[in-house]
């Protein structure tokens, strides 16, 4: 079985004393990993976890996971990597994660425009990295995303020459 492992965010510190950790994550679809029992795993060994609750707090994603509830025990975690497994979402077929845009070609019209080589997420947008002769950016809204086919591989987009300089 190809076990497909996602990008959630780092753990960057604990908070309290009970065992809670800190993440930065610019996941899209929190919702549907920040909730108790969804596995996760941390670290470069992908070490399995489970999420037992999760809020907001500031910039932060705050987790606590099962069986733990002494910050010594979640210390070894501080830095850490944090992933997913795609299964674990349950996505419909036609629902797609936007780190999977990445190596897609861009078209408008019938244009080639270039490949997708990176998501960048700023605080006021997310952006989708565009390669060809040159790097350019296109905001990830539907004024510019038209359709993401992902059995053709392609994005189209429209009014993006503006974009390229």
């Amino acid at each position: 079985m190809n076990k497909e492992y996602i990008y959630l965010g780092k753990i960057v510190n604990t908070h309290g004393i009970k065992g809670e950790l800190r993440l930065i994550s610019n996941f899209e679809k929190k919702a549907l990993v920040f909730k108790p029992d969804f596995p996760i795993y941390i670290g470069k060994n992908k070490i399995p976890e489970t999420i037992n609750s999760y809020r907001h707090h500031k910039n932060f994603d705050m987790i606590t996971l099962k069986n733990y509830n002494n910050i010594n025990d979640v210390l070894k975690y501080k830095n850490e990597l944090v992933y997913f497994q795609k299964a674990d979402l349950n996505l419909s077929s036609d629902d797609y994660l936007l780190e999977e845009l990445i190596n897609l070609s861009i078209y408008e019209e019938q244009e080639f425009l270039g490949k997708i080589t990176n998501i960048v997420y700023t605080k006021g947008q997310t952006l989708l990295e565009i390669t060809y002769t040159q790097k350019y950016y296109i905001p990830y809204v539907s004024e510019y995303i038209k359709q993401v086919d992902m059995t053709s591989q392609k994005v189209m987009v429209a009014n993006v020459k503006g974009l390229i300089l």
